[in-house]
């Protein structure tokens, strides 16, 4: 018998906790084959660990519930949509409980001191783009009310004083807004979320993130993803951020960011294939010049 990884247990057993006790007696008498017995509540949750063969089976038992396994993942800062199935949560799981050692941008909450010579590292390129687009998606998205979610720590905090967001939306008639400012930067995009309950769901498969540093400072990070509004699917977006470590406070900022938005097309609906990142990195290396 394989058993749970350190990490899996240490995430099971957070997961156990969140579960009725009258659920967790009987998840503990299938996965025991009611072979032992157990007085406390804790007891059957260390039985329960001890007895599964590998946590892919443990989470697909029909006593862990979808809701319960969305709660687990939302108290480790992991938000996700509010109409996933179980499915694609046991997968996000495995995926959190199966990352190893702490990479570049699961310590980047643009604050950590992170040196600038870490990114450019062949081995870091595509980690970084994925962990920066979960990060970044999963502190904005909190910020939704539908979701039900403790908001995290957004901010202006985490913009260039001179920050600037150009958005465009051709989801009827093309629409282009231009804001400069770390706070009306912060607003905009806050208010994507807050007021008008949109959920940005990035495509973290290889294709639809990447990332590239030049030598002039400035980090590209590009990400495609899907819309959502509760349970309607509104189209897709494609997000570029320029990154730019502040010398006096060794902390990475959003130097600026293009966010551009459209409705579903023929060949890149929700319903099919994932969005892919389509920007010219050289262009935007020229454009956006340290």
């Amino acid at each position: 018998m394989a058993g749970l990884s350190d990490k899996e247990r240490t995430g099971c057993a957070k997961l156990l906790s969140l579960m009725p006790e009258s659920d967790l007696r009987s998840l503990f008498e299938t996965v025991t084959n009611r072979k032992i017995e157990v007085e406390t509540a804790r007891g059957a949750m260390e039985a329960i660990i001890s007895y599964s063969n590998d946590a892919a089976e443990l989470l697909k038992r029909r006593k862990v519930q979808r809701d319960i396994i969305f709660k687990y993942l939302a108290k480790e800062g992991i938000v996700m949509p509010t109409n996933i199935d179980k499915t694609l949560l046991v997968k996000r799981t495995l995926e959190f409980w199966s990352s190893g050692k702490v990479r570049l941008f699961e310590l980047f909450r643009l604050g950590p001191d992170i040196q600038s010579t870490e990114i450019k590292a062949e081995t870091t390129v595509e980690q970084s783009s994925e962990q920066f687009c979960r990060w970044f998606f999963q502190l904005l998205n909190s910020q939704n009310p539908s979701l039900g979610q403790e908001p995290q720590d957004w901010g202006p905090q985490h913009f260039w004083i001179d920050a600037k967001l150009n958005l465009i939306s051709s989801m009827v008639n093309q629409h282009v807004e231009q804001i400069q400012g770390a706070d009306l930067v912060n607003l905009r995009l806050l208010a994507l979320v807050k007021d008008e309950r949109l959920f940005l769901n990035p495509n973290l498969e290889p294709h639809g993130h990447r990332l590239m540093s030049s030598p002039h400072g400035l980090v590209l990070v590009a990400v495609a993803g899907t819309i959502h509004r509760d349970d309607c699917c509104l189209g897709i977006f494609e997000q570029v951020f320029g990154l730019i470590c502040s010398p006096m406070e060794n902390t990475w900022k959003i130097k600026f960011t293009d966010l551009s938005v459209r409705g579903p097309g023929i060949h890149d609906g929700a319903e099919g294939m994932s969005p892919t990142v389509t920007c010219d990195f050289d262009e935007l290396q020229q454009q956006y010049r340290s």
